[in-house]
């Protein structure tokens, strides 16, 4: 068996695409642009360009761009003003504050900070909490991202058994919600779990999120799983020369593809849904403060 791969890259191009498309329309219907504000303090390379290309992709998708870069030794009190002024701001539909903080601050009080209508990130325990009881929440964008894979690529996900690996509040706990929600049997499974290859191994879908270089071996896979693979982990590469790095998942990827039926890649898998899903979350938040309807399809 030959895994079918699920091209993160290109669906995120589509969900960019059907943004931008509805971006349009909320324009000509009704005079309104969505608006998304990120916020970066300190020097953070990763961060820096992580943020960059949230600002292209916004502008690309016709929303409208708010960067505001702050130096490392910022005050608390000077981030939470300035998260106070982006609350109040109509023009900013979605506010994300990049992580991760210099140590100084504190990241649940600036976290809890942001009006929950705004957190496009889906990480105010208010949007916790309701995604947790099944209510309309604002949803993580990584774990949105691999939802929305999934649902294309199965259709209905109801009656699955589903395994999270990896219990964080990034991506594993809202990942598991959001199955369970879509009717899966769901087990989260970490590093302390008990017969962890046999717990992975009953799964149809298996969610691996754990941060930690292609641990999940190809005999860890039921044959026939879809298998998402959420790592980017960076491991030495001697073969592109000195010092050189690739990047990898928490999947064995050429053993599991051996295995699964389907497999998101690393790179190029769950990667770039997660900004294609912040824009979303973007157009939906707009949505929902003018009382408009909800984009179709970019929702969970």
């Amino acid at each position: 068996m030959t895994a079918q791969i699920i091209d993160g890259k290109a669906f995120a191009a589509d969900v960019r695409a059907r943004v931008g498309e509805q971006v349009a329309r909320l324009k000509a219907a009704h005079g309104v642009t969505p608006g998304l504000a990120v916020v970066l303090v300190g020097e953070d390379p990763a961060s820096e360009v992580y943020v960059r290309n949230k600002g292209k992709q916004t502008l690309e998708a016709g929303m409208a761009s708010f960067e505001h870069k702050l130096p490392a030794e910022t005050s608390e009190a000077e981030l939470l003003a300035l998260i106070a002024t982006l609350n109040a701001d109509p023009e900013v539909h979605g506010i994300l504050v990049q992580l991760p903080l210099p140590a100084h601050l504190n990241s649940d009080l600036v976290i809890n900070a942001i009006d929950p209508a705004k957190d496009v990130d889906g990480f105010h325990i208010s949007n916790v909490g309701l995604l947790a009881t099944g209510q309309k929440a604002m949803v993580p964008c990584t774990p949105l991202g691999c939802l929305m894979m999934l649902r294309d690529h199965h259709g209905s996900l109801s009656g699955m058994e589903a395994v999270v690996l990896g219990r964080s509040n990034i991506v594993g706990k809202p990942m598991a919600q959001l199955l369970l929600r879509d009717s899966c049997t769901v087990t989260i499974a970490h590093s302390r779990t008990r017969d962890l290859e046999a717990v992975c191994r009953r799964a149809d879908i298996l969610v691996a999120a754990v941060g930690r270089p292609e641990m999940v071996k190809g005999d860890w896979i039921k044959p026939g799983a879809t298998v998402i693979d959420v790592g980017i982990n960076r491991v030495p590469a001697p073969e592109k020369g000195a010092g050189k790095t690739r990047l990898v998942g928490d999947v064995d990827f050429a053993a599991a593809s051996a295995v699964a039926g389907a497999i998101t890649p690393v790179p190029g898998g769950v990667g770039p849904m997660t900004i294609a899903c912040l824009l979303a979350n973007t157009l939906t938040a707009c949505c929902r403060a003018h009382g408009l309807a909800e984009p179709e399809g970019l929702t969970a």
